[in-house]
């Protein structure tokens, strides 16, 4: 069962986002989703390894289905590619695929990202859910309707603005991240923390052992106050004309070191944490307090950085 699961609602210009978080929301994922999926056919995209690690727990929303069909993809940015987009497009209209089918992302960023591509290309646009199983895509690449595949020339280059119909955020399935991974996705919870809602700050600062250690009922409330702050944020701009450029905090330097690393040597939130780090040092020479300067660069240190890698340039 759900332990008291948080539903919030993200209103954009095509509609809205349905979010469930909770430890558990995968178990029940509420009337309304299940009744939208009933009948219709279900693409679950995903990778060999969340599928491995999770897939049993998909079962009380696939139910609904009137039939599904997994599709797997690498893992990683390799999997954000054009030709694994038109081979997903190929593989979905032999499968059937038709204007009421609905696209199920079932992994991390980059299968969020690629994901909702697909859906938003096929057909000019069809439904899909997210279910992401990494806290960074939880927290962020799920929420806001971005979606995108890379060129050699540069990352997202290739995209459009495709929102989910719903989203579920099931912090029990956090439990098997690679504990580097988690501290990736705890990044961008300070991000939104110190540009939106600073009461996380406050609630990283307190119970940050249990988030490290994988508490799926510590994770929850965080997950869904780093949330329900991201959602403000994109309702009131959502194809970012200019206020939600206070989410790529952290994101300027953060961007250069992957792209540096050839998106291999650090993850999405670590570069972002070395460009917070950045953006603070710019923001006190340019007259932030010292004291809320130091209380960011603390849990940044505190959360843990990995060192940097070699980089040529």
């Amino acid at each position: 069962m759900t332990a008291n699961p948080v539903d919030l609602e993200l209103r954009h210009p095509r509609g809205r986002t349905q979010i469930r978080i909770g430890a558990g929301a995968l178990a029940e994922p509420g009337a309304e989703l299940l009744t939208s999926l009933s009948g219709r056919t279900c693409f679950v995209v995903t990778s060999a390894q969340v599928r491995e690690l999770h897939e049993r727990r998909l079962s009380p929303l696939l139910e609904s289905c009137r039939q599904r069909q997994v599709l797997e993809v690498p893992v990683g940015e390799g999997a954000k590619d054009l030709e694994i987009a038109a081979d997903l497009w190929r593989r979905m209209v032999r499968g059937g695929g038709k204007r009421d089918s609905v696209v199920i992302a079932f992994g991390g960023g980059t299968v969020g990202d690629l994901a909702g591509f697909v859906a938003g290309g096929f057909l000019r646009g069809i439904d899909y859910v997210q279910i992401p199983t990494t806290l960074l895509a939880q927290v962020d690449a799920a929420i806001g309707g971005k979606t995108a595949v890379n060129l050699p020339e540069g990352k997202n280059t290739i995209g459009l603005f495709h929102h989910p119909r719903a989203v579920i955020c099931d912090t029990e399935m956090l439990s098997t991240l690679d504990p580097a991974e988690l501290r990736s996705g705890l990044f961008e919870v300070l991000k939104i923390g110190a540009i939106r809602a600073a009461e996380l700050l406050g609630v990283l600062e307190r119970v940050l052992p249990e988030l490290l250690a994988r508490d799926a009922h510590a994770l929850a409330p965080v997950v869904a106050a780093a949330v329900a702050a991201k959602a403000e944020i994109v309702e009131a701009d959502p194809e970012e004309g200019d206020l939600r450029r206070l989410l790529n905090f952290g994101h300027t330097l953060g961007h250069a070191l992957e792209s540096l690393s050839g998106y291999s040597g650090l993850r999405h939130g670590e570069a972002v944490g070395y460009g917070m780090l950045f953006a603070l040092e710019l923001a006190r020479e340019r007259g932030l307090e010292a004291r809320v300067a130091e209380r960011l660069v603390a849990l940044i240190r505190k959360i843990g950085l990995p060192p940097l890698p070699r980089a040529s340039v």
